[in-house]
Formats: structure tokens, C-alpha cells, sequence
């Protein structure tokens, strides 16, 4: 069975379980199906709650800056690459290594990686080095999109159909999109969204549909579902729709019976339908976030530290708001550091590192720290090698994953080789994944509860892995 196929049965399943339930009201099929896309939302069968977090750093993080090998040997590679000469000061992109001393990781669980490498975070991530020593810290290594296991003897095959790659590899639009939704730049669907789908699906505990995806960073595809709508808010909460923020009293009715108002036209009816139903979260939101006020400090000036803290009172108010599964998204740019990226990327590391020991941190004073898993996500990769002043683009990468249930203080996945002319990169440095973003994502959709027969309609390469449960949390 094709992945197409695999798809569409698992879309038709879904349709047909709703359209099931609904019918058993006795409502007529089509409007069951169109009344299952505007649904009240549903959780897995439990009364517990789980959120996803995904922080998403657009441009490309430079992974070889953010966990760095650290041991004497691996060290003097990864410098003679970066800087060109050997040595431990810090060179042209490589850092100095007594920098990375304070930051360097000890495994709470004894491994040995390739090569015997070490590794310590950048200078910046102390925060993130106090979690992973209290193992609320995982780092994996080596992830990125991929169709199957690949070789690079099968990425340099001529043959693409049965050695597939990811579409249009090193782009960042497109492959900002293939991390969100396996699909290049046009996607509507993300496998955030998926999960959100499943949730509504499933059961009947979760009564705000609305909020179950929730991006705090505009439009993001990878919180757009099928079924389960994108809600998008502001730092400050619900977003207002500007027209009404009008002192005018009478103008301000007059635009909201306007933009309100029934209409035979269809299109025009449901745009009324959903603002309508924008207008009535703003005050629900809104109101449930009057009472949650964290005193944990958030870093001021820190557009991510300013996302990160409206999901953390979001998350606050979920039994005002009602919802026991959510999936967010938060965003920080800058990353493409094809130049100065000794002096941008530390900045960039500096912001990750305060917004995401504060949320952690958020986490615990909210009594939900094993409830909500973070993890990071980018574009790609970029190149051990240095174009003069920067990296280029690139495929693999590292990624944090955080939280109370998180199994942390130790490294998974399979560590590359610092090297440009290993068989585990492409060229210049560019990581050839080991570990598939479908398997990284279905780690994370079995924790937030979905089965093993639900993972190819949200991940539709997760078959051709034989590992969907990576283990770090």
C-alpha cells in the first residue's frame, strides 16, 4: 500500500467514525461531516492533561555551535574545520574550549558515542546544562527529514525512486515546511495539527476545539489541522480584531454587526461563523488568563521568553478553558548565519536558553512540568565547515527535548563524526540524518497518546522506520 493510500484510509476512518458518531444523533451524513470539521473537540480516554510544545528557530541553527564536541581529540577536529589552524582559542566559527567547560554534559546514564565524544552546550545554554543535570534535559542527535533509512550511497544514487529524498533539501521555505508537515512550502496540514486531529477524534472530554492548536507565533502551518483549527494569539492573549478596538462606540457596533451578520452566501456565512466565534473566544480567553499570573520571571525583551510565557498561562488556565490535550507553537529568527555568526548566534543561543529555563521553570509552578514536553525544531542543520565568517545551509541537526517527563541527562540517536568527508554527511559538514523527523515526531505523539495504528495518518513515512519510539521520554 502506497503512502497515498495509507493516507487516505486513515482520513477515511476518521471521517467515517465522526460522521458514525454524529449519525447516532440522527443527523444526516453531510451535515455530520460538516459539522465534524467545527466540532467541540476531543481527548485521548483519559482525564489527565498533556500539551506538545514546539519552539521552531527559523533560518537553520548552526548545530555544531550549540552542542559542541568538547574531549581534546574531537575538539582539535571540530577547530581545524571551523577556524583552519589547530588550536583551542576561539577561530574564525569555533568557539575556545575552556568557554565550553562550565557547559560541558556528563551523561546521568553511562554512554559512549562515536568516536568517544564528549560534548558541552554553547557558553549561552547554562540553563539548559542545570536541566539536563537534573535530567529534565535530553539532547537527540542527528535528526532530519528523511523518506527512509538513507545511505550516502543511496543520496548520491541516480535512482530516486527507490532511494527517495526529502523535496528540495537546503531550502529553507520548503524545508521549514517538511520539519512542520512532511509536505514542501504550500502544505496546509502540520503533524501538530494531526495530533490535534486525533484528539478530536477520539473522544469527547476536550469541549474547546479551539484551543487544542494554538500557535503564539502567526500563521504556522505545523498547528494547522484537518479538523482541528489553528488558533493564533498574541503575547498579550486573544487577539482582538482591529476594526473593534475603535473608541467610537457606534462605529465599533455598527463593524461588528457588519463583519457578524448571516448571509445566504456561503462563503460569506462561514467567514461570519468563524469571526463571530473569534469574537466569543477573545472574551473566554482572556477572561480564563485574568487569573493566571505565574511569578515565575519571564526574560523581558525576549520575543520567544514573550511567547513561551502566554502558552505557560494558557496552559495555567486549561481547567478554566477546558481542554486536556494542546499542542503550541513558538518561533525565534535569525538563525540563516551565513555571515557574523559569531556574533548573532551567541545573542539568538542567550534568548533559547532564558525563555526556555523560565518556561521550565513556569512548568513547575504550575504543578504541570511532567504534563508538557518542549522541543526544538529548525530548518535544517548547517555546515561543520566555515564560509569565512559563517555556516552554510544544511540537513541534520541536534535537538533539545525538555520537560518533568522527559527521560534527560543523556543523548540519543547516533552521534556523527566531526568530520567533512565521512560517510555520515554530504558534504562540507551537512549531517545526513540518522534519526528521521517521523520518528521523532512519533516519539512525542505516543507520549502525548496516540497508538501505533494512528501514527501513518499523522506522519505518513513512519512505516518505513523501524524505530518509532526513540525512548527520550
Amino acid at each position: 500500500m502506497s503512502d497515498q493510500e495509507k493516507r487516505a484510509q486513515w482520513t477515511r476512518r476518521l471521517v467515517l467514525q465522526r460522521g458514525l458518531q454524529l449519525g447516532a444523533m440522527g443527523v444526516a451524513a453531510p451535515l455530520a461531516i460538516n459539522l465534524a470539521a467545527m466540532s467541540e473537540a476531543a481527548a485521548f480516554d483519559s482525564s489527565d492533561y498533556k500539551a506538545l510544545v514546539c519552539i521552531f528557530l527559523y533560518g537553520g541553527n548552526d548545530y555544531a555551535n550549540t552542542v559542541v564536541p568538547y574531549d581534546a581529540a574531537n575538539y582539535a577536529l571540530y577547530h581545524q574545520i571551523r577556524a583552519g589552524a589547530a588550536g583551542e582559542d576561539q577561530a574564525g566559527i569555533a568557539l575556545a574550549r575552556a568557554a565550553l567547560a562550565p557547559t560541558a554534559l556528563t551523561p546521568l546514564v553511562a554512554q559512549t558515542l562515536t568516536d568517544n565524544l564528549q560534548y558541552a552546550l554553547a557558553p549561552q545554554l547554562s540553563g539548559l546544562k542545570s536541566l539536563w543535570d537534573a535530567g529534565r534535559l535530553a539532547v537527540q542527535l542527528n535528526v532530519g527529514p528523511l523518506i527512509q533509512p538513507t545511505t550516502l550511497a543511496q543520496y548520491q544514487s541516480t535512482n530516486k525512486v527507490l532511494n527517495p529524498l526529502p523535496p528540495k533539501l537546503f531550502s529553507h521555505n520548503d524545508q521549514q515546511s517538511v520539519w512542520q508537515s512532511n509536505v514542501t512550502e504550500g502544505s496546509t496540514v502540520g503533524w501538530g495539527g494531526r495530533l490535534g486531529d486525533i484528539a478530536l477524534a477520539n473522544n469527547s472530554n476536550n469541549p474547546n476545539s479551539l484551543l487544542t492548536c494554538i500557535s503564539a507565533s502567526g500563521n504556522a502551518v505545523f498547528v494547522a489541522g484537518r479538523d482541528a483549527l489553528q488558533y493564533q494569539t498574541s503575547p498579550a492573549g486573544a487577539i482582538r480584531i482591529n476594526a473593534l478596538n475603535n473608541g467610537n462606540t457606534g462605529f465599533r457596533d455598527a463593524v461588528n454587526a457588519l463583519i457578524t451578520r448571516s448571509s445566504t452566501h456561503v462563503l460569506e456565512d462561514e467567514y461570519s461563523v468563524v469571526t463571530r466565534r473569534s469574537i466569543q473566544m477573545e472574551g473566554v480567553v482572556n477572561g480564563a488568563l485574568a487569573n493566571v499570573n505565574p511569578t515565575t520571571v519571564f526574560p523581558a525583551g525576549n520575543p520567544l521568553g514573550n511567547q513561551m510565557k502566554i502558552v505557560a498561562r494558557l496552559i495555567g488556565a486549561r481547567t478554566a478553558l477546558n481542554v486536556r490535550r494542546q499542542v503550541f507553537f513558538v518561533s525565534l529568527g535569525g538563525f540563516d548565519n551565513h555571515n557574523l555568526l559569531m556574533q548573532d548566534h551567541p545573542n539568538l543561543l542567550a534568548r533559547v536558553n532564558a525563555a526556555m529555563s523560565a518556561f521550565y521553570a513556569a512548568t513547575v509552578e504550575l504543578g504541570v512540568a511532567d504534563k508538557v514536553t518542549t522541543f526544538t525544531a529548525s530548518d535544517f542543520g548547517r555546515t561543520l565547515s566555515s564560509n569565512a565568517d559563517g555556516s552554510d545551509h544544511g540537513w541534520g541537526s541536534h535537538h533539545f527535548v525538555m520537560g518533568g517527563a522527559v527521560n534527560g541527562g543523556r543523548f540519543y540517536g547516533t552521534a556523527p563524526h566531526v568530520s567533512i568527508q565521512s560517510d555520515d554527511q554530504v558534504g562540507q559538514g551537512r549531517l545526513l540524518p540518522t534519526t528521521s523527523v517521523d520518528q521523532f515526531a512519533a516519539t512525542l505523539a505516543r507520549w502525548f497518546g496516540c497508538n501505533t495504528s494512528e501514527l501513518p495518518g499523522i506522519l505518513p513515512n513512519v512505516g518505513n522506520f523501524p524505530d518509532t519510539s526513540l525512548g527520550f521520554v
